[in-house]
């Protein structure tokens, strides 16, 4: 698939308004190749030729950083991918029966794409999502407590061109396109939808409600209300940081590795090895 003039000219325009966020104008590099994927379904060699053009880089520069991160895609993806967690805890509570599951049922395998182009399937590591193991994730939306039977439901829907909706997050999932449109830092408007934070998540902050818990706040940050003493037991306790950040606690270093460092008294390598003893015979260099 090959950009055409009109596509080229819409994702210049937008590059710039992705350059123009940061005071370095190769660091918009990520969200760069997020939007090139908006526009094909993946970093095609067009997507990475234009990013170097208008970045001024070498094309190998650009493809060193696509192939690096799992999330640029250097072929072309489904519609939505769908990845099941299979690591530590979402294995132990049946990620891999899920994936397995899916294997099956869609006839493909990791990093596969579905003939119909709709899934391609992925395992993935762990999503911080622990509390709600199994975890299935449809174009990086949480789908919580999974089984095999949910998760091939939630294949067969979106296949079908239904919307689903995620376990949290907006109310339905974005197609891979769309999704990697908002990666690139052009907001959707859908951040306010669904639901941001499951029970198991707040179950802390419920228990602390129903029993009256509150967090102690420390003397030193209570306003006006400040003690002398308080004030002064916090200021000695910035020093001291200070003090064990300066190194006085620190194992003892030799002597000529700080001079060769540069690093005794700030002096610069040239003026710290003044005055340094030979190790080989013990003798003083003349600076």
């Amino acid at each position: 698939m090959s950009l055409s003039a009109e596509a080229v000219e819409r994702l210049s325009s937008q590059c710039h308004e992705i350059i123009a966020r940061y005071p370095q104008p190769r660091s918009a590099l990520l969200p760069m190749l997020h939007l090139m994927q908006s526009e094909e379904g993946y970093v095609s060699p067009d997507g990475i030729a234009l990013c170097a053009q208008v970045l001024g880089l070498s094309t190998a520069e650009v493809s060193a950083v696509a192939t690096f991160y799992t999330q640029y895609k250097r072929h072309p993806n489904g519609e939505y991918t769908v990845g099941v967690c299979t690591n530590t805890l979402c294995a132990v509570m049946g990620g891999d029966a899920i994936f397995e599951s899916l294997e099956e049922h869609l006839q493909v395998g990791h990093d596969e794409t579905t003939e119909d182009g709709k899934i391609t399937l992925e395992r993935i590591e762990c999503n911080a999502a622990c509390d709600f193991a199994p975890v299935m994730m449809v174009n990086w939306e949480f789908f919580d407590n999974q089984t095999p039977s949910s998760a091939r439901g939630v294949c067969d829907r979106l296949r079908a061109g239904e919307p689903v909706a995620p376990t949290r997050g907006p109310n339905s999932v974005p197609t891979f396109k769309e999704v990697s449109h908002v990666l690139a830092g052009f907001n959707d408007g859908r951040a306010s939808e669904g639901v941001g934070a499951g029970g198991p998540s707040l179950r802390g902050t419920v228990l602390a409600a129903e029993k009256g818990w509150t967090a102690p706040q420390p003397e030193f940050e209570t306003g006006a209300g400040t003690s002398a003493a308080a004030t002064a037991s916090a200021a000695a306790d910035v020093q001291n940081r200070e003090a064990r950040s300066s190194g006085s606690d620190a194992p003892a270093v030799d002597p000529r590795t700080k001079n060769r460092a540069g690093t005794e008294a700030g002096k610069p390598p040239a003026e710290a090895t003044k005055g340094e003893s030979d190790p080989g015979t013990g003798t003083e260099k003349k600076g």
